[in-house]
């Protein structure tokens, strides 16, 4: 929407010095976290993404952080191995929003395909799934195990049979044998997560760190970039030593902007629905339920913030078409959760929220989504005009477990192209609200006391989950704004916090709030809150009436956007990784 405001601050850095070291196309979770990386190192870095922060397929993920138990299947140890290593990681950096996740998988003969994808590498991935008895689960399951060795965070994995199983998860298929359990980690808000390493770039980097959102590269002029702001329309020439594509799945469609088409993507569409069902939710027992189907196809049962998440599909995708969860994946998941559960009715009106995206998975040819490798590459093309003196960096892959992995070693890639040492490794550097966060109950206890600045204790509380140590920002912002007040529609978010995130957090329109900077839409609570939501910031943020009004609107259109007939949008880049709908899929990514 246009507007005769005042130029956002962000735009306006750019403006007033178009130059860096590095520009950053794209700004999911890799192109931040690279951004944090090069700003830790002194680097002059600048990041633009073309709609708002994380609001691509870094907001669609399967909300895990995973070790990648399925890329077992294609022997791809060495993705595994890092994949497991930052689980653990994660789990000691971003305590705040990442916390170990028991996975059940339920083992029966009235399965032809359960879990076979994990271990097809036994076969050389060759043939149709066929059922997978407890022994070969066994020694995928201590294989996975042994990659946790010598600093695992997450506990081994243990078999019941059938008394035992029915006695965890009463509402099981009656035919279940066995069930499997083993440990990844949940992702509770992978998008302030991205909002978190973003901010620490932006510390760390201070006036050489500069980041836009709504602000996309439109051209490559003469060696430059040319940068247009989506709210305003202007437009400015930037330049840089080094150019970093990570658009994920729409990398091919950047390269073609800059002049310099390429056709290294593949990207498959993965789906979820979140319901409100407390006999479902209660049937999971606080456990991710992952089930395969005979046709191959996952579906993964994930119990998150009282609702119930239910994914995955893996569908071939074109970029320019629009990413929407289709009535026939929704038929899909509710016959899945009937084979798991057969006792739990399901239907439509319990659906609060459904999402898609697109994983940045290459280009594959005719092999099936399940078969193509979730590793990530680096292509490297001179940007058009600069007679090859600017190298752009476009990244093919990436998911959101390795983001701290990849983006170290797309950052080395960078500092060699600079010739710049790097100053400090990222392992190990605590994220955002991770900082100083109580990880056991004493210690939370005195956070609360602490903290609270006369606050109620279990409001307080409910802002440590929702920010983690960041939530002191949060308080002195409630505490110093006296119209403070519960929102009607959504009692646990309050006006006052939201007028903070509108000031602090970049935010352009309510969508951000809706969809990005809250977990309202994925709890089933956006569109009731909308209106006061809009009223609230309106100040912070200097609407007028009409344009709160299409705020309003708009807002609540995106929130609705992955149902059937939404608008289309271009979003930022990276992997939304759920499980494959062919057969031989994978364990959904987030």
């Amino acid at each position: 929407m246009t507007t005769d405001a005042a130029p956002r601050r962000s735009w306006q850095q750019l403006v007033d010095r178009p130059h860096a070291e590095v520009l950053i196309v794209g700004g999911g979770i890799n192109g931040l976290a690279t951004f944090r990386d090069l700003a830790m190192q002194g680097i002059d870095v600048a990041l633009v993404e073309r709609d708002d922060f994380v609001s691509g397929a870094s907001a669609a993920s399967s909300h895990m952080i995973h070790g990648g138990i399925r890329y077992l299947e294609n022997g791809e140890f060495r993705l595994v191995h890092e994949a497991v290593v930052e689980r653990n990681g994660l789990l000691q950096i971003a305590p705040h929003y990442v916390r170990p996740l028991q996975t059940t998988i339920p083992i029966s003969s009235t399965f032809s395909g359960v879990l076979s994808a994990p271990f097809r590498f036994l076969r050389h991935g060759a043939g149709r799934p066929k059922e997978r008895g407890a022994v070969l689960i066994k020694i995928g399951l201590v294989i996975y195990d042994s990659f946790s060795r010598g600093g695992g965070q997450v506990a081994r994995h243990a078999f019941h049979g059938r008394t035992q199983s029915r006695r965890i998860l009463p509402e099981l298929n009656p035919s279940t044998r066995y069930t499997a359990s083993y440990w990844d980690a949940s992702l509770h808000d992978p998008e302030r997560l991205a909002l978190d390493v973003l901010q620490d770039g932006i510390t760390a980097g201070r006036d050489r760190a500069r980041a836009a959102n709504y602000v996309a590269a439109v051209e490559a002029r003469d060696g430059a970039v040319l940068l247009q702001d989506a709210e305003t329309g202007a437009q400015v020439e930037f330049t840089a030593s080094v150019v970093v594509n990570a658009s994920g799945p729409w990398t091919d469609l950047t390269n073609a902007d800059l002049g310099a088409p390429t056709h290294y993507m593949g990207g498959t569409k993965g789906s979820h629905i979140v319901l409100d069902n407390p006999a479902l939710l209660a049937a999971t027992g606080g456990r991710e339920i992952f089930f395969e189907h005979s046709d191959g196809r996952i579906v993964l049962i994930y119990p998150l913030k009282g609702r119930v998440l239910v994914g995955t599909t893996d569908l071939e995708h074109d970029m320019r078409d629009e990413i929407i969860c289709t009535d026939a994946e929704v038929d899909y998941f509710f016959e899945l959760i009937g084979h798991v559960f057969p006792r739990i009715e399901v239907d439509r009106e319990q659906i609060v929220y459904r999402f898609s995206g697109v994983r940045p998975l290459p280009g594959h040819g005719d092999l099936a989504p399940g078969f193509v490798s979730r590793d990530y590459r680096i292509e490297s093309s001179p940007l058009t005009g600069s007679d090859g003196r600017v190298p752009v960096l476009s990244l093919v892959g990436g998911k959101w477990t390795t983001f701290r992995a990849l983006a170290e070693n797309l950052s080395d890639r960078v500092l060699e192209a600079l010739g710049a040492d790097r100053r400090q490794s990222t392992a190990g550097v605590q994220i955002g609200g991770g900082i100083g966060y109580p990880t056991t109950d004493r210690r939370r206890a005195r956070w609360v006391n602490d903290n609270a600045q006369g606050l109620p204790a279990e409001r307080v509380a409910v802002l440590l989950d929702r920010y983690g140590t960041r939530a002191t920002e949060v308080i002195t912002a409630i505490v110093a704004d006296a119209d403070d007040a519960p929102l009607s529609a959504a009692p646990n978010y309050s006006t006052a916090e939201l007028r903070h995130l509108a000031r602090a957090e970049n935010v352009v329109h309510l969508a951000d709030l809706l969809l990005r900077r809250t977990s309202l839409a994925f709890t089933g609570e956006a569109v009731a809150a909308a209106a006061q939501i809009a009223d609230a910031v309106a100040p912070a943020l200097g609407w007028d009436a009409p344009r709160v009004a299409h705020e309003v609107q708009a807002g609540i259109a995106a929130v609705r956007r992955a149902e059937p007939h939404p608008v289309s949008a271009r979003s930022d880049e990276t992997d939304a990784e759920p499980a494959s709908a062919d057969a031989g899929t994978a364990h959904a990514e987030s």
